[in-house]
């Protein structure tokens, strides 16, 4: 018996050997070990050190340990990075009877998130002794049995392993009896008290022995149980099985009262010795009574209960045939139940770890989410394979260990295009038929600042009238930024590296709104350009501009200026003269630009006056012949000078002749003055001049503050507002005629500036200002921004300007 111990001991210690060396070999992992029932507090391993991790980035990385179903048996001491015992573990509650008995643990850091397997072995310590199924065990034996007959008893168990748990068996010193141990490497030892001499009733009708049980440990630890044997007389032979142990193969989920096995033991006796009742004497485990049944009578075993392989897969009968005779003899035999895994289970999908929101800037590559897969069936009854749902989405599954899953981004994200993915995890087995099982995931996106504020355009035109009232709202820029939060929060302002803006135009930071801080003149501005930029309020900033182009729309704030002769020397008119004749020209200057500087000029009273003048040239001309007779005299001409705006803005000048007969020498001076002149001596021609000059400007200037206030007071009662966007018409205009233009510099901000001198051709924006005909009806603009008059009015505007001395190749069809 020792030299079948000490086999037994060497195929043990090879199997372990064998076992460690493919667990060293797997892949990757940490793996320590720790013997049960160890203390809290008991140090198993510097597991900071052993992932190559610094113990002061434990607590910023949230380092964190994870035991699926295993309770939380372990801690990691982030001060310093030691593994340690959290609770006191019983190796054989947590494996039952498994050889290995592994914890598996993850260790997870974040920035960057990354996991680590870690394997704790949980070493049996040999804390149980030997334990029979009976503290006491009866046996009745004839005294006719022949030497070496054997009599089956139940051999102890013990719940720890290896070592630990392999068992030899001692009997009490007797005359009688010797013990007999079948060792089998698939289950426990079979043991026989075999009858080494003869019994004797008359002689000793018992005998009680004791059974010893000892284990392998260190320190060794024992079981007993008492055999009380009792000496029978008569029936000579016992039922007997055709074989001693009895293997069956069930499907687990048998449906109750389903036949396991028919058992069936023969006696050679006759009679009632012949009879023969079965008796299940044990079952292992104890729970196998409520999975199984046996018919006394007929030997059947049927199944009683639920089979579940993945609770248990293999269960044990020690079954006893009975004789009827007197004494009666019984015979012994084990059935062994080995249940089969059926596709039963489907499998389990968990997410430890999600990462959520994830950022659109992260870069491929980044992990999202970790997935555990389980399937508690076996074989290919519980091989997994892990999918996902919809495909084409910005992520993949890679496998990180055995049943590991990451969900790792696979391309870059953009916000602005998804801002949320939901995905479906399918884990499906490859049992027969397959079961599947799935996790719906939802991925959020975070916004990051990567879109700069746009316009809609990338110029805007604004028209505005000139004298705006200070402060007025003239347009409103907006941006929009795809972005959300406060990166797509917009401010305005502008841009002013190019020219000072400060006293023109603002803009409103928040609404975009373009404000005028002070009245517009167009004689001074025509234009102003600049850049609005938008910016958001992400970081770091990102900004966009548009460019702004401000047309200042002129008004009829300006009346006409009349100045002095063309020609410094007095004209001399003798008469007679024809009709016809050109005495002098009144020269006149508005500021105003368009219609509103275009001028015409009339006689204040033509109805009997000899005189006329051109209605845009400015000519005065005689209108019949004057013969010798009106000679000698001096006449005063009233001229109107008016300009085409609305309202219409006018002044006077008082033209003089001196007409003189053809026989006199005396001299006439035509000249022109404000509000009226007459004939003086040559000597004081430029005294009078300069007189004329100054009562002018002062007089213009006080007719410019009447009008001004006069269209201020107008401008405040006109509900509708005289600023803002506008239609502009093009009118072309040219320097032969009536028409005046202004000398001044015409600013354009942004570094763009007219240059000065007097107006040639040019194309004017004129909105709002309509032409009439002579009956006073409107005339409206063609596609090309001309105006056709009816032909009486445009033959007489023609007509006209021949009678002005207008070049006809310069007149314009309005």
């Amino acid at each position: 018996m020792l030299a079948w111990q000490a086999d037994s001991v060497k195929g043990w210690l090879l199997q372990l050997l064998l076992l460690l060396t493919a667990w060293e070999m797997g892949s990757g992992q940490l793996q320590y070990s720790v013997p049960e029932e160890s203390q809290h507090g008991t140090f198993v391993g510097r597991i900071a050190q052993d992932l190559g991790l610094e113990v002061s980035e434990l607590v910023p990385r949230m380092f964190r340990m994870l035991s699926k179903g295993r309770g939380d048996y372990f801690e990691v001491n982030v001060q310093n990075g030691i593994l340690f015992v959290n609770s006191q573990i019983d190796r054989e509650e947590l494996c039952a009877e498994s050889v290995v008995c592994i914890i598996h643990l993850e260790a997870l850091v974040d920035k960057p998130l990354r996991v680590f397997h870690v394997q704790v072995e949980i070493v049996d310590i040999n804390d149980n002794a030997p334990v029979f199924p009976l503290t006491e065990k009866h046996l009745a034996v004839a005294e006719s049995s022949v030497r070496d007959a054997q009599f089956p008893l139940e051999g102890a168990s013990d719940a720890d392993i290896n070592a630990n748990s392999l068992l030899t068996y001692k009997l009490s010193p007797n005359l009688h009896f010797t013990l007999e141990v079948t060792e089998s490497h698939e289950h426990s030892a079979s043991l026989f008290l075999v009858l080494m001499k003869p019994l004797d009733r008359e002689e000793s009708a018992a005998h009680h022995l004791l059974l010893t049980a000892t284990d392998g440990g260190q320190p060794q630890l024992t079981g007993t149980v008492q055999l009380l044997i009792k000496v029978l007389d008569a029936n000579d032979n016992s039922p007997a099985f055709n074989q001693s142990v009895y293997k069956v193969q069930l499907f687990e989920n048998s449906n109750s009262g389903l036949l396991a096995i028919r058992l069936n033991a023969i006696d050679l006796d006759e009679g009632a010795n012949r009879e023969v009742s079965y008796i299940s004497s044990s079952f292992s485990p104890p729970n196998g009574k409520e999975k199984f049944v046996l018919d006394q009578e007929t030997g059947e075993i049927h199944v009683k209960g639920d089979i579940d392989f993945e609770d248990r897969n293999f269960y044990e009968i020690q079954v006893e045939a009975q004789d009827k005779g007197s004494p009666p003899l019984s015979g012994h035999c084990k059935v062994l139940i080995e249940v089969l895994d059926v596709n039963d289970n489907a499998p389990e999908v968990t997410v430890s770890s999600l990462s959520v929101p994830v950022p659109e800037n992260s870069p491929p590559g980044t992990v999202v989410a970790l997935i555990s897969i389980s399937d508690r069936d076996s074989g290919a009854n519980g091989q997994v394979t892990c999918s996902m749902w919809p495909s084409g989405l910005p992520f993949k599954l890679t496998s990180t260990f055995k049943n590991y899953y990451s969900l790792v981004l696979a391309k870059p994200l953009d916000r602005e295009q998804v801002a949320e993915y939901s995905l479906v995890v399918f884990a499906q087995d490859q049992g027969d038929p397959p079961l599947s099982a799935s996790s719906s995931l939802v991925v959020p996106i975070s916004d990051v600042n990567d879109n700069a504020p746009t316009f809609a355009q990338p110029s805007y035109t604004v028209f505005v009238k000139e004298n705006n009232p200070p402060g007025a709202h003239i347009f409103t820029v907006s941006a929009s930024d795809p972005d959300v939060a406060e990166n797509a929060l917009v401010s305005y302002w502008l841009d002013e590296k190019l020219w000072p803006l400060s006293s023109y135009i603002s803009v409103h930071s928040e609404s975009g709104k373009l404000y005028a801080l002070q009245p517009l003149d167009y004689e001074e501005v025509k234009l102003l350009e600049f850049q609005v930029r938008a910016k958001d309020a992400g970081l770091p900033s990102l900004c966009g501009n548009v460019t702004v182009q401000v047309f200042v729309l002129d008004e009829n704030d300006n009346t006409p200026a009349v100045f002095g002769p063309a020609e410094d020397t007095p004209t001399l008119l003798k008469v007679p003269v024809a009709a016809g004749h050109v005495v002098g020209k009144i020269h006149a200057l508005d500021a105003d630009s368009g219609y509103n500087a275009w001028l015409r000029y009339e006689l204040y009273d033509a109805t009997s006056s000899p005189w006329r003048v051109g209605l845009y040239s400015g000519e005065i001309s005689t209108a019949r012949a004057l013969e010798e007779a009106e000679g000698s005299n001096i006449q005063s001409l009233l001229v109107l000078v008016k300009d085409h705006g609305k309202p219409v803005l006018s002044t006077t000048a008082t033209f003089s002749v001196s007409l003189v007969a053809s026989a006199q020498a005396a001299q006439t001076d035509a000249r022109l003055s404000r509000m009226g002149g007459s004939a003086k001596p040559l000597a004081d021609t430029a005294n009078l001049y300069l007189i004329i000059a100054i009562c002018s400007v002062s007089s213009l200037f006080l007719l410019v503050i009447l009008v001004y206030v006069a269209l201020r007071c107008q401008s405040q009662a006109k509900e509708a507002m005289m600023y803002g966007p506008g239609t502009a018409t093009l009118v072309c205009a040219s320097e032969v005629g009536s028409w005046s233009y202004s000398n001044r510099h015409s600013h354009i901000l942004a570094g763009v500036s007219g240059e000065p001198g007097a107006k040639n051709d040019l194309m004017v924006f004129s909105p709002n200002i309509p032409v009439l005909t002579e009956s006073g009806k409107e005339l409206v603009p063609n596609a090309a921004g001309q105006i056709k008059a009816p032909p009486s009015h445009t033959s007489k505007n023609k007509r006209l300007y021949e009678e002005d001395g207008m070049d006809t190749a310069t007149f314009l069809t309005i």
